[in-house]
């Protein structure tokens, strides 16, 4: 009976050595094998032996590509401004071993050298030059923390600046000016339309006056001209009827009415030519005289 006992004993201790020996690493992570507190080795993904007792497993590390957020930290620039900052770093574990043994904790040291360098970046910046500087904070930040922690067995991926907080005094003015510059380019965008519009008025009255002239001289050429051709065609009727003294005289006493007509007619000028030809007239219209008996 006691044979059996110490038999079931050793079984089970057998059974809990195979087990304990035998360790599974999911994918995308390590471990780190101890033996009599040394470093051994690395497990890497799948399945793996090790020596009941004599090796220790360290806790597991994740090689995934990691994201961490930190809390905004108060930075001051170089004109004496305080901005908090808030920022994102993404890194990933290349080396277990070193992430292990050469830092107790990579995310305080990664966290801690992250604020470190930022008030070294944005210490030699003014506020201006660190709010339109993003991308040149982020590759300084990078380059800096990606040399800091590759002994470390980490690799700096990607560092974002999320936010970057003025003090709300400098809020406060730079909306003011915002406000100011949109003002001054609504009122220059006005001026520029209503200048536009008077030039614009300006040439279309001239160009309408210029029209309206050059229209008024082709009238009175075409006036001069119609005026011409009517006396020339009169002349020539005249030339071509040969009148007599009869006729000269029979206008002349057509033309005296119209002559009269004007109120500031008040003395008549009769030619001397007007009475011959009225004499003539005269003449002209007497019945003839009876022929002698």
């Amino acid at each position: 009976m006691e044979a059996l006992v110490v038999a079931v004993v050793v079984a089970a201790i057998v059974v809990v050595l195979v087990f304990s020996s035998v360790k599974v690493v999911p994918q995308a992570h390590a471990r780190i094998i101890e033996r009599l507190g040394r470093y051994q080795r690395t497990l890497n993904a799948g399945l793996a032996f090790v020596i009941p007792v004599v090796d220790k497993v360290r806790a597991r590390v994740d090689l995934r590509e990691q994201v961490v957020s930190f809390p905004p930290q108060p930075v001051i620039t170089e004109d004496n401004l305080v901005v908090s900052i808030d920022s994102v770093i993404y890194f990933q574990v290349t080396d277990p071993r070193s992430a292990t043994y050469e830092i107790a904790n990579y995310l305080t040291g990664i966290e801690q050298l992250t604020v470190t360098t930022l008030r070294n970046v944005i210490g030699s910046m003014d506020l201006e030059e660190t709010l339109t500087s993003r991308d040149s904070i982020n590759a300084q930040l990078r380059g800096v923390l990606d040399e800091a922690t590759g002994r470390w067995g980490i690799r700096v991926n990607r560092v974002e600046i999320k936010a970057i907080d003025p003090p709300r005094s400098v809020q406060e003015s730079m909306e003011k000016q915002m406000r100011a510059e949109r003002d001054k380019r609504a009122a220059i965008l006005t001026a520029e339309g209503e200048k536009q519009s008077a030039i614009l008025t300006a040439e279309g009255a001239r160009a309408a006056e210029i029209l309206r002239a050059e229209g008024d001289a082709q009238a009175a050429v075409l006036r001069a001209d119609g005026e011409s051709e009517a006396i020339r065609k009169v002349v020539n009727a005249i030339h071509e009827a040969k009148p007599d003294s009869h006729v000269l005289a029979y206008q002349y006493l057509q033309t005296l009415p119209e002559i009269a007509q004007g109120s500031a007619n008040k003395v008549w000028v009769i030619p001397s030519e007007l009475s011959g030809q009225v004499a003539h007239l005269a003449d002209a219209l007497r019945p003839p005289a009876p022929p002698p008996l």
